[in-house]
């Protein structure tokens, strides 16, 4: 069964949380590079992590997208 939106995105918030089975890192990888919404989303996710650690040490978080804002 192919897998929807709304669980890829569940599977992509727990995996900052716990490690996925090889079954949910395949369904999910195959359903992120057909789905540009949820890589997206998978993207903003590390972005969002990276950011709140880099903030969490007190340090200034430097642009993730390599893009000028």
């Amino acid at each position: 069964m192919m897998m929807n939106c709304k669980q890829a995105t569940a599977l992509l918030s727990q995996q900052m949380d716990r490690p996925l089975t090889l079954r949910e890192r395949m369904s999910l990888r195959f359903h992120t590079m057909m789905c540009s919404g949820c890589s997206n989303f998978d993207d903003q996710m590390h972005d969002l992590r990276h950011i709140t650690r880099v903030y969490a040490k007190g340090e200034r978080p430097t642009n993730t997208d390599n893009k000028e804002h």
